[in-house]
């Protein structure tokens, strides 16, 4: 796995991943506070969408940046490596 340089959206997945932190505290002192369960529910169903959009958005990044650069190296082996990423990565997502 190769690690880069943060760039534009990685700060963006960053800011998402905070607002998404603030949303589980914010859970958790729901639990505290004993509230309505339906409205813990509904929050909890609100992160789980969150962190479903930021997945795509991280994944379809790969795809776009990655995944192309590792293809359009020439190198075989590191395109037949990223490919087989993204396959093992669908079938987990299928299970």
């Amino acid at each position: 796995m190769a690690v880069r340089k943060k760039g534009a959206s990685h700060i963006k997945q960053l800011h998402r991943l905070n607002r998404i932190e603030g949303q589980i505290r914010g859970i958790s002192k729901m639990v505290e506070d004993q509230r309505y369960c339906i409205d813990i529910v509904s929050q909890i169903r609100a992160v789980k969408s969150a962190l479903s959009s930021l997945e795509g958005k991280i994944v379809e990044e790969h795809l776009d940046h990655c995944v192309h650069k590792a293809i359009s190296s020439k190198d075989r082996k590191e395109a037949e490596q990223t490919v087989s990423e993204i396959k093992d990565l669908l079938k987990k997502s299928i299970k």
